[in-house]
């Protein structure tokens, strides 16, 4: 199973984005057409969210786009929610590997719901957290 982090998301709507956008775009399309491989891991979209809602601010996009596009994203794969096992699977992470906060949250979803692949930038690429493996799109 896969997941994408909040990055991919972010660049494939982030019009400035001339590089990263087709990318990520080209991802998840790709990954949308793999129906029932891919999650949207709850950090992730609650992620997202944050940033439509900062463009809002901005004066970047509208309410209602920051509405449509979050709809986009949650209606592209099935939505996973942690559970309280998930905080105790994050601080055995983040003891052993030294992570952030939020990357061992990330990490821990990942592991509670079974991601073998996570796609991100933030983490170093050709890792592997106990079965998680890194793939960063845009190396």
């Amino acid at each position: 199973m896969n997941a994408v982090d909040t990055n991919v998301f972010v660049y494939a709507f982030d019009a400035d984005e001339t590089v990263k956008r087709p990318k990520a775009v080209e991802l998840l399309d790709r990954l949308t057409q793999q129906s029932g491989e891919t999650i949207l891991l709850w950090q992730v979209a609650g992620e997202f969210l944050n940033c439509l809602r900062k463009w809002e601010s901005a004066a970047r996009m509208s309410a209602a786009d920051v509405e449509a596009n979050f709809r986009d994203v949650v209606a592209m794969f099935p939505l996973r929610p942690p559970t309280a096992a998930c905080f105790a699977i994050s601080f055995a992470l983040r003891s052993h590997y030294s992570l952030s906060h939020w990357d061992s949250m990330l990490l821990a979803a990942c592991k509670e719901v079974e991601v073998g692949v996570l796609f991100t930038e933030d983490l170093s690429a050709g890792a592997d957290y106990d079965g998680v493996k890194i793939v960063n799109p845009f190396a």
